[in-house]
């Protein structure tokens, strides 16, 4: 798993899966029904249903309206594919670097359900000391640590591991959640979280740790070791600030480990799912896709959104075109309706808005080189070393990824992957001053090694927060933020809300409760189709039961 952090759970034989504890609803069983995801009135065939937002949410959305018989009609800005974004170099384009997701957690079982029914081959990811990654490493105030295995590091990173297995065993029952999820028992599931959530809603992930009486007895040195190497994928101390909650969703499902890649890159699965035809579809005739009813391109970004005199929901985009819904789902990041996007106040309650408007998105920056080869599997014959490993590090660079596909191809370094801070370091540096510091640290710890000579063709750098539609890499909820978070997630269950503010639904990783992983997009995307079909007068089948038909029974609670 990784660095330091590992958290073995007892294998009942079951798989851990991202059944989160806020709604533990199998997304993953609900989409392998073979009853289908519901009906809508015939009469209501090819009905248009906006979808705000061609990322992953936007696109998991609109194949599945469309399966049902509606007609999605998707707005993007840019291009196709959102946060699973995929750079080519020029001169090479078959390498490839993804600037947004790139390692997903085969716990994330609705994710895979839409790689598996598209085709898409995966590669295992080289995390630090994965099975795949040939060698580790951490190098921590000058000093550097070889590995092959966890084994081969010294024992206080053991003692580390062992302060946070205590900490989260201690105070947030992460045995007993484990064995929950595993076997899906969503009243236990439901139980511990419940308990947990008044606790530590307002405690950050530091605070959590700092008075956890495992890292008392260990000490500073050792919080400040876990929050550089961390757990899963790497240093975690930029998440310190954020809630104890959103780490404890990460660790409980196991989204920090057991990661793969997308062969061609993570944008290959939006781009499939615009493409794909999907058979026995109601309604539309065989051979019909997103792209085709599209004729080939989405509308264009979005200017407004208002309600019409009519009660119709009228979308209007940035070069004037206007068209009105019955019902519009948006995608998009959140904060963009409010500051791009014109969006009749009235749709939200005011405490909706709040929620929009809190949401703290992380900052996050990552700078590629492409290589002549992986010269980084070449043997030093005088220490019988990897010449260059998978790196952690407290210098600028904080992580370092070796990517390949082969002995003899044009290889991939990701010579920084930094969030937030750290991620703010870069933001006013061009890609070749990024690179050059990157290089400098990195002869540090490899004095030599010469990479520049390996380096072939120019950079390729992302500074998310820069992305006027994007403003941040994604969504990590603050201390106290539960109650937003709350609101947002189940919005998409109108039936309580006034006749003026439905028809409009909120989906993406950002409203979900696992944000910052594809897994969020794709459930959110599920729930606003239970949404639309529900307010369109259709329903669920009966033997398949939707995530809005057990959101009472099973969703996130209120505190107050």
């Amino acid at each position: 798993m990784t660095v330091a952090t590992e958290l073995p759970s007892e294998d009942t034989g079951a798989p851990v899966t991202m059944l989160n504890p806020d709604f533990p609803f199998s997304y993953d069983r609900y989409l392998q029904h073979p009853a289908g995801l519901g009906s809508v009135p015939e009469e209501l065939h090819g009905t248009e249903v906006a979808v705000v937002g061609a990322g992953l949410s936007g696109l998991v959305t609109a194949y599945e309206l469309m399966k049902l018989g509606l007609r999605p009609v998707i707005y993007e800005s840019d291009r196709i594919g959102g946060r699973l974004r995929t750079a080519s170099f020029p001169s090479a384009p078959d390498v490839v670097a993804d600037l947004g997701g790139m390692r997903f957690p085969v716990s994330g079982r609705a994710f895979y359900h839409y790689l598996d029914l598209l085709g898409l081959p995966t590669l295992a990811f080289p995390n630090p000391l994965a099975d795949v990654t040939p060698s580790t490493v951490i190098e921590l105030k000058g000093q550097s640590y070889y590995a092959r295995t966890a084994a081969d590091l010294p024992a206080f990173f053991t003692e580390v591991a062992d302060a946070w297995k205590a900490a989260v065993n201690d105070g947030a029952a992460f045995a007993e959640m484990q064995e929950a999820i595993r076997s899906r028992d969503t009243a236990r599931i439901k139980e511990l979280w419940n308990a947990l959530l008044p606790e530590l809603d307002e405690k950050t992930f530091y605070g959590f740790i700092a008075e956890s009486k495992s890292f008392k007895e260990a000490g500073f040195a050792h919080r400040e070791a876990f929050g550089q190497v961390g757990f899963g994928t790497g240093g975690w101390d930029t998440d310190f600030p954020n809630s104890i909650l959103e780490i404890l969703r990460v660790v409980y499902t196991d989204a920090d480990d057991g990661h793969r890649r997308i062969v061609g890159g993570a944008q290959r699965l939006p781009e499939a799912l615009w493409n794909h035809a999907p058979s026995g579809m109601v309604h539309w005739p065989e051979g019909t896709s997103l792209s085709s009813l599209h004729g080939g391109a989405p509308r264009g970004a979005v200017a407004r959104i208002a309600r019409g005199a009519d009660g119709d929901l009228l979308v209007q985009e940035r070069w004037g075109r206007a068209a009105k819904y019955r019902a519009v789902v948006t995608t998009c990041q959140s904060w963009l309706l409010s500051t791009r996007i014109h969006t009749q106040e009235s749709l939200f309650a005011p405490e909706m808005w709040t929620a929009i408007e809190r949401s703290h998105y992380m900052q996050s920056s990552k700078t590629f080189v492409m290589v002549d080869r992986p010269f980084w599997k070449d043997i030093d014959p005088a220490t019988g070393r990897d010449v260059l490993s998978m790196t952690l590090t407290d210098r600028l660079n904080r992580a370092t990824y070796l990517l390949d596909d082969g002995p003899d191809k044009p290889a991939l370094i990701l010579l920084s992957y930094t969030w937030n801070d750290d991620a703010l370091k870069w933001l006013a540096l061009s890609a070749e001053e990024r690179v050059e510091l990157m290089l400098h640290s990195l002869r540090q710890i490899y004095p030599g090694v010469d990479i520049a000579s390996h380096i072939i063709g120019q950079p390729i750098t992302v500074s998310w927060e820069a992305d006027p539609n994007f403003m941040g890499a994604f969504k990590a909820n603050l201390p106290g933020h539960y109650r937003y978070q709350q609101r947002l997630f189940s919005h998409f269950k109108q039936d309580g809300l006034p006749e003026h503010q439905r028809g409009i639904f909120l989906a993406g990783d950002d409203i979900s409760f696992t944000a910052g992983w594809a897994e969020g997009a794709v459930t959110t995307g599920l729930n606003a189709v239970w949404g639309v079909v529900q307010h369109l007068g259709g329903s669920s089948a009966p033997e398949n039961l939707g995530p809005g038909d057990l959101l009472d029974e099973l969703g996130p609670i209120r505190l107050d």
